[in-house]
């Protein structure tokens, strides 16, 4: 006993277990440095939210013109709430994200589960990476794809209405339309990304579920429905929760790039977002203003993050974030 205890005691296990800890905190420290130094450390930039940010010319540094510049409380934040536009940028932002949610979570739980069912593996590798392709893909290319298809004098949809004798659609000048092909250009974006998070995880279901099922002469939709969707909840829920704290936040390229900036849109296409960047471009470009803008929607989202959590916690803890 007191040998054994010595054993462990001894200084060449106390040295290796030192040197296993040195080699984990090396593999952790690159990404402890670089949340440290992209995230915690331009948090003192939430100052200019509160200030009248202005460049001086007598050592003109980030730290001496937040120091220096004077404090307005919260003047900042009143662009966003006293404008006509206020209302309407609020419910395009929240009703886009709360539609999209909801779709994004159907379609792609049901794109996952359908590519989990094909035999061949080449084919599933060759759906995976088509569906996958779209999200490496900025909105400045696909805006000119959607041009291609949409533009009045040379898009491929107007000629075609020309040669069946229909009215020709201006369609960067009718925002009607614009709803639906903003929808389906988030889905072909994203979705693909979803599948492939819900396909992981399907991929780790004990297969002796199935089997056992199988053998039960459960059918397959009995199978998704009682092995599946229970062992793809605790992924559902995560994904769900993260979404619900962007509801405040748009894809700026999405709702400015691939409409082509068209003022007559602007009714369907004016999120927080782009509104912040119009209004900036029309003053100067005020860094307080875009700053406050910022602050008010990481406050928003971490709201409705902890809201999300919270409720889902209650329902079922082990379902919940923390």
């Amino acid at each position: 006993m007191s040998k054994s205890l010595a054993t462990l005691k001894s200084p060449s296990r106390g040295f290796a277990k030192r040197k296993k800890t040195l080699l984990l905190i090396t593999m952790v420290l690159p990404g402890a440095i670089w949340l440290f130094l992209l995230r915690y450390v331009p948090l003192f930039g939430i100052l200019i939210a509160f200030k009248d940010y202005k460049i001086f010319s007598k050592a003109p540094n980030l730290w001496n013109n937040i120091i220096h510049s004077e404090w307005v409380g919260f003047d900042n934040f009143k662009f966003l709430f006293t404008s006509t536009d206020s209302l309407k940028m609020i419910k395009n932002t929240l009703g886009y994200n709360a539609l999209w949610i909801a779709l994004g979570l159907v379609i792609s739980v049901s794109f996952a589960i359908m590519l989990s069912q094909l035999t061949k593996k080449f084919i599933a590798k060759t759906y995976q990476t088509l569906m996958f392709f779209p999200y490496f893909l900025s909105w400045i290319v696909a805006s000119y794809f959607l041009l291609a298809f949409l533009d009045k004098t040379r898009g491929m949809i107007p000629n075609l209405q020309q040669d069946l004798g229909m009215q020709v659609t201006d369609w960067y000048n009718t925002p009607g339309p614009w709803p639906i092909i903003l929808t389906l250009a988030n889905l072909w974006k994203y979705v693909g990304y979803s599948s492939i998070l819900y396909l992981a995880a399907i991929t780790g279901i004990d297969s002796s579920q199935y089997e056992a099922a199988s053998i039960d002469g459960a059918s397959k939709w009995q199978q998704i429905r009682y092995i599946t969707l229970p062992n793809l909840k605790p992924m559902i829920i995560i994904l769900f929760i993260m979404n619900v704290s962007k509801i405040f936040n748009s894809d700026f390229g999405l709702f400015f790039t691939l409409p082509m900036n068209s003022g007559p849109l602007i009714p369907v296409t004016q999120t927080i977002d782009t509104y912040v960047y119009r209004v900036l471009m029309t003053n100067a470009g005020n860094p307080g203003m875009s700053t406050a803008a910022s602050l008010f929607q990481n406050l928003v989202g971490f709201l409705c993050l902890m809201g999300a959590n919270s409720i889902v916690r209650k329902v079922d803890e082990d379902s919940s974030l923390f």
